[in-house]
């Protein structure tokens, strides 16, 4: 019996995927080491588009509301400090472009406890001069979830959409909700849940018996980030990286519901910051704990 050919040829299926179907990144490389005190506790990373080498970070609920410019090789360059508003429980940092503006959103959404009814995002312009000095928000947004409270530890900007993306952290699989990025201030907005994220791997047998507590919280989403173009989004956790790749103008709960690509990076204690640089791909990782190591994963070459 003679086969029938495919009415496509296999070639120009391929030809027809996505640009970024295929994409990968490299092995993570040593960046620098953050040991300064002033950086004790990073929590929210965001690369700067506006100074080259800069990293803006802040860190969790230790600090006071300041965010802290340092190099890319890890080295304090400045403190700004927010004022008006607290540093309740910090957990992520969103930097994004909109009408020829740069701008940074602080996740003041973390909730261990399970007891906040309210959070707030507070948006403050991208400092022009890399320097000590004080800025107020141009606008902060309180907000509630839908069904009671939950932790959220990662916070992403889709600016091109006008979306805020916010991952829960304890909840398997992670759910997915938004905000308008145009959400006024005054009152209590409520996230709008839109989906649930696929593929990220939960604790291992052994996991759970080597340390049966923190082996618990290895797959929870911990930061998250989108690259400038709204092509991607990269979530962290205490055990890799996960890239899921957008695919034309699908919105997000289409993109979470594919299996990501994995990016691995070597084991770092309580890795919870994660950021695309300016190329939209490369991706930096940095760690809750100090002295901090911070990492670089640049893309495969030829991707």
């Amino acid at each position: 019996m003679r086969l029938l050919r495919p009415a496509v040829p296999l070639l120009l299926l391929c030809l027809c995927l996505p640009a970024h179907a295929g994409e990968r990144w490299d092995e993570a490389e040593l960046a620098g080491l953050v040991t300064d005190a002033r950086l004790d506790e990073i929590s929210g990373l965001a690369v700067s588009h506006l100074h080259p080498g800069v990293l803006w970070v802040h860190n969790d609920s230790g600090d006071g509301a300041a965010l802290h410019a340092m190099s890319d090789s890890g080295t304090h360059l400045a403190t700004v400090e927010i004022e008006g508003v607290r540093n309740i429980d910090w957990e992520d940092l969103a930097g994004f472009e909109r009408d020829g503006r740069r701008y940074l959103l602080i996740a003041d959404t973390g909730d261990n406890g399970g007891i906040r009814q309210t959070l707030w995002l507070h948006l403050v312009e991208e400092p022009a001069e890399v320097r000590d000095q004080r800025v107020r928000p141009l606008r902060s947004i309180q907000f509630r979830w839908p069904d009671g409270p939950r932790d959220c530890e990662a916070v992403a900007v889709d600016a091109q959409r006008g979306e805020i993306l916010l991952i829960s952290k304890k909840r398997t699989p992670p759910e997915l909700f938004r905000l308008p990025l145009d959400a006024a201030a005054g009152p209590v907005h409520v996230a709008e849940p839109i989906g649930r994220l696929t593929g990220i791997a939960q604790p291992t047998p052994d996991d759970l018996q080597r340390n049966p507590v923190f082996g618990r919280y290895r797959a929870q989403i911990t930061a998250a980030d989108i690259s400038a173009d709204g092509r991607r989004l990269a979530v962290l956790n205490y055990r890799t990286a996960y890239v899921y790749l957008r695919q034309g103008d699908e919105g997000w709960d289409r993109t979470v519901a594919r299996p990501p690509v994995e990016v691995p990076y070597p084991w770092l204690p309580q890795a919870e910051a994660i950021g695309f640089g300016p190329d939209g791909r490369t991706l930096w990782v940095a760690s809750e704990k100090r002295p901090t190591p911070l990492l670089r994963v640049p893309p495969q070459q030829g991707d």
